[in-house]
C-alpha cells in the first residue's frame, strides 16, 4: 500500500485571487446571492435561448414583478453576466443577453435547476415523511 503525502496547503495568495466564499466579508457572496436567487436563476436560464427584450423576458419568467426583474438584470449586468442594449428609438427599446460568462453561469444553474425538477417526486415523498 502506497502512502501520498497530504497536499500542500493553498499560498494565501492563491486563495485571495480566488475567493474563499465560506468566509463571510469575501466579495463572491454578492455574486452567489445574485445568481441563486430565485430570480437570478430563472433570468439566467431563460436568457438561454437568446436575446430578449424586457416584456418577453418578464412573461417567460412567470410571476416576477417589473421591479424585481429591473433590480435581478442590474445585478446580473454589473457582475458581468448579462449584455444590456438600448436602441435610441421612441418607444424606448432594450435588449438583454447572456455574456460568455452569463452562458457559463446559466449553464450551471440550469444543472441545478433540471436535478430539482427531475428530484422532485423524492423531494415531495421527503416532506410528507418529516
Amino acid at each position: 500500500m502506497e502512502i501520498s503525502e497530504p497536499p500542500e496547503p493553498e499560498s494565501l495568495s492563491v486563495r485571495f485571487a480566488r475567493g474563499d466564499v465560506m468566509v463571510s466579508a469575501c466579495p463572491s457572496r454578492t455574486v452567489l446571492k445574485h445568481v441563486t436567487s430565485q430570480w437570478g436563476v430563472l433570468v439566467l436560464i431563460a436568457l438561454q435561448t437568446g436575446t430578449l427584450r424586457f416584456s418577453a423576458l418578464r412573461r417567460k419568467v412567470g410571476g416576477v414583478s417589473e421591479r424585481m426583474l429591473s433590480q435581478t438584470l442590474q445585478w446580473l449586468e454589473a457582475d458581468g453576466l448579462v449584455d444590456r442594449v438600448a436602441f435610441k428609438v421612441v418607444p424606448p427599446h432594450v435588449e438583454y443577453s447572456l455574456t460568455p460568462l452569463g452562458r457559463e453561469a446559466a449553464e450551471k444553474v440550469a444543472a441545478l435547476a433540471d436535478w430539482i425538477e427531475t428530484s422532485m417526486p423524492a423531494i415531495l415523498n421527503a416532506r410528507r415523511s418529516a
